[in-house]
C-alpha cells in the first residue's frame, strides 16, 4: 500500500515537472525562449526561419499521417459506371 502511494507521490511530482519545464512557454523570462535570431541574422530573418521550420514539420507530419491513414495514393475507384 504505502509502495503504491509512494509511486503514485513520485509520478505526479515528474509530470508536474515536466508540465512547468517543458509544456509551459516562457514568457519573457530573459532565457533567450523568444528570440529566435542566431548571430548573423536579424531577428526577422530569424522570425522566418522559425516560422518555416515550423510550417515544413507541420507538413511532414500531415504526410506522415495521410501515408499512415492510406490517402497518399490516388484511388483506384471511378466514377463511370461499369456492366
Amino acid at each position: 500500500m504505502v509502495k503504491s502511494i509512494s509511486f503514485f507521490v513520485v509520478k505526479a511530482l515528474l509530470t508536474a515537472i515536466v508540465f512547468v519545464f517543458v509544456l509551459l512557454p516562457c514568457g519573457g523570462c530573459g532565457c533567450g525562449c523568444n528570440s529566435y535570431e542566431q548571430m548573423g541574422e536579424t531577428a526577422a530573418e530569424g522570425r522566418r526561419r522559425h516560422i518555416r521550420n515550423s510550417r515544413l514539420n507541420r507538413q511532414q507530419l500531415m504526410a506522415d499521417l495521410d501515408m499512415f491513414w492510406l490517402l497518399d495514393k490516388p484511388s483506384k475507384l471511378t466514377d463511370k459506371r461499369i456492366p
